[in-house]
């Protein structure tokens, strides 16, 4: 049987194709006053503010010139610390450009006059209309609650926007391998399904799973927890820095526990060896997604990669659970 979802996620590539097309001169436009920028503020909630971490930590491995601090929406809304006319920009990322928490952020950052940015998936939406420099994923419709196609073009937005501005010195081969993202993504939607969907029918039955990355694969970690996991297969799920496994999970780590675990050969991944190494000793069940697995590209863009056979595990998850892996209970897909 297939889920709205299944074609949420086969329309990824052609979102992103769609939102390059579009978008680039604005997205070009905000780079520029990124460059300009004393601070940039990055917020958003749920998948949203997974894109935000993982484009913040994928930054500070490879550079130095740009402040960046990530709030999710009530957090930079309560923030004592903004000034009047203050030099910064502040990018708002929601799918629905509806989100309470996200808009009410917005509108306090309008109201300091800062420069602000929104990143949506709704043309007629309030953030859009509303921010200084509106940006469009050119996704269509979306309704599966987790975010298929509004996260990969969303993260795609960041990344374009950050790393152009940015002084990492492989900047060009990266965002030339982030522009023919949308051909490999189109290449793992294919190859990954299979084996993901096997890897589903052993996990089936699992109530918890901790999820753990180092660097930008934390904020998928974040985003497969907090909604691939909970809200789209309706699991317990726990997100975590690799470098906090020995800060509290380390008491949980016990046989036949399952983990996933994000690796990408980060310099930070030493970190996530030793969770590996002693999940193994300790017998865990084990998922390792790693990406020299699936492609040859800049480290830093492994959420871009790693994703896809994370949503076919989920989608499989999910079906083999009785559960419609785009549907939601309780969480209103605008407000709540």
């Amino acid at each position: 049987m297939k889920y709205k979802m299944y074609d949420e996620m086969m329309e990824q590539p052609q979102s992103l194709r769609k939102t390059f097309e579009s978008e680039m001169p604005k997205l070009d436009e905000v780079s520029k006053l990124v460059a300009d920028a004393s601070k940039i503020y990055l917020v958003g909630c749920g998948s949203s503010i997974s894109t935000c971490y993982s484009v913040r930590d994928a930054i500070r491995m490879s550079s130095t010139n740009l402040d960046i601090e990530v709030y999710v929406g009530y957090e930079f809304y309560y923030n004592k610390k903004l000034t009047e006319n203050e030099d910064s920009i502040a990018i708002f990322t929601s799918q629905s450009g509806e989100t309470a928490d996200t808009l009410a952020a917005l509108r306090k950052a309008n109201e300091y006059n800062l420069h602000t940015v929104s990143i949506s998936n709704e043309p007629e939406s309030s953030m859009i209309k509303e921010a200084k420099t509106p940006i469009i994923t050119r996704c269509e419709t979306e309704t599966a609650i987790l975010g298929t196609k509004t996260y990969i073009t969303q993260l795609a937005c960041l990344y374009q926007i950050l790393f152009s501005a940015s002084d990492y010195e492989a900047k060009d081969t990266l965002l030339e391998q982030l522009s023919k993202m949308p051909e490999l993504i189109e290449e793992l939607l294919k190859t990954t399904e299979y084996d993901n969907r096997l890897l589903a029918q052993d996990f089936k039955n699992e109530d918890i799973f901790y999820c753990l990355g180092s660097g930008p694969n934390f904020g998928l970690a974040y985003k497969l927890a907090m909604t691939m996991l909970m809200e789209g297969a309706i699991k317990h799920a726990c997100p975590e820095y690799s470098a906090e496994f020995r800060h509290g999970l380390i008491e949980r780590a016990e046989k036949d526990v399952p983990i996933i675990i994000l690796k990408s050969e980060f310099e930070s991944d030493e970190i996530t060896d030793k969770a590996i190494d002693f999940s193994e000793n300790l017998k865990l069940k084990s998922i390792i997604y790693e990406l020299k697995d699936y492609a040859d590209v800049d480290k830093l863009l492994s959420p871009f990669v790693l994703v896809i056979p994370l949503e076919w595990f989920v989608y499989y998850l999910a079906h083999y659970n009785g559960e419609d892996p785009g549907a939601t209970r309780h969480i209103g897909k605008v407000r709540y």
